[in-house]
């Protein structure tokens, strides 16, 4: 399995049309040709690998954040991203560790917000539906904090190719801070199964077929990263889009 590839639902390859290497308003070593987010249907970039930039087809644009969403960094970050994900995809471990060292250079400064959305894909890991209820448990109970408390250390202990063990999803939201008791009674009531369910009919609206998907939103302008990209691509992506705010492009 390429590990720069989504897991996905359908291993499916789009017809992709290489285009060049653009961000805004300057040519950048490594970057992403953005498409203006009032166009619909969007053709959207993705980054594929390190060195071309491809386009994909999408006929919406992913909803505006609101406070449903679980935001890490400052909510009016300039540069924002989305990422759809699941808990038992291997590779969004992968993803995720890369995001929060991201986060430790970028977000920090305010520069850059990460926003985490429900995409569990239940074909391929059972147990995603059950994690997904219990993260959203967690972040009703503990608020923001807690929910990426949990978040972060589930994809940190886990093992990159094994399924989470659901029997240790109490320890987890008790590591996170919640009260135990609260969150067997908010998952054992399975209050949070419709948002999930809206969840994943969002990401499959959108057209997304694996994970991990990430929009990268600045302003009115958006483009994807497609799959579980190296943190070094991510990374020079966020640098280059952070010296464009700047105007430190060539510097």
């Amino acid at each position: 399995m390429d590990p720069f590839q989504p897991t996905s639902i359908q291993n499916q390859t789009s017809p992709a049309i290489p285009i060049a290497i653009i961000v805004g308003f300057a040519m950048i070593a490594i970057a992403i040709f953005f498409t203006n987010r009032n166009t619909s249907p969007a053709n959207l970039p993705t980054v594929e690998d390190a060195s071309e930039t491809t386009t994909v087809t999408t006929a919406h644009n992913p909803r505006p954040v609101d406070e449903t969403d679980f935001i890490k960094g400052n909510p009016n970050a300039p540069i924002l991203l989305i990422e759809y994900s699941d808990y038992e995809c291997p590779f969004c471990k992968e993803f995720h560790s890369s995001m929060n060292r991201i986060m430790e250079e970028y977000g920090v400064g305010g520069q850059v917000a990460w926003v985490y959305r429900q995409f569990p894909i239940v074909q391929l890991h059972p147990n995603s539906l059950k994690i997904s209820e219990a993260a959203l448990c967690i972040g009703e109970l503990g608020g923001n904090n807690a929910f990426w408390n949990f978040s972060d250390l589930l994809f940190e202990e886990r093992d990159f190719d094994a399924p989470v063990n659901p029997l240790r999803l109490p320890d987890y939201a008790a590591a996170a801070g919640v009260d135990v008791e609260a969150y067997n009674t908010c998952v054992t009531s399975r209050s949070k199964q419709q948002s999930v369910t809206e969840a994943v009919k969002e990401a499959t609206d959108l057209g997304i077929q694996g994970t991990p998907y990430t929009y990268v939103i600045v302003g009115n302008q958006q483009a994807v990263i497609n799959g579980a990209q190296p943190y070094d691509v991510v990374r020079n992506i966020v640098q280059n889009l952070t010296k464009q705010l700047e105007g430190t492009v060539g510097e």
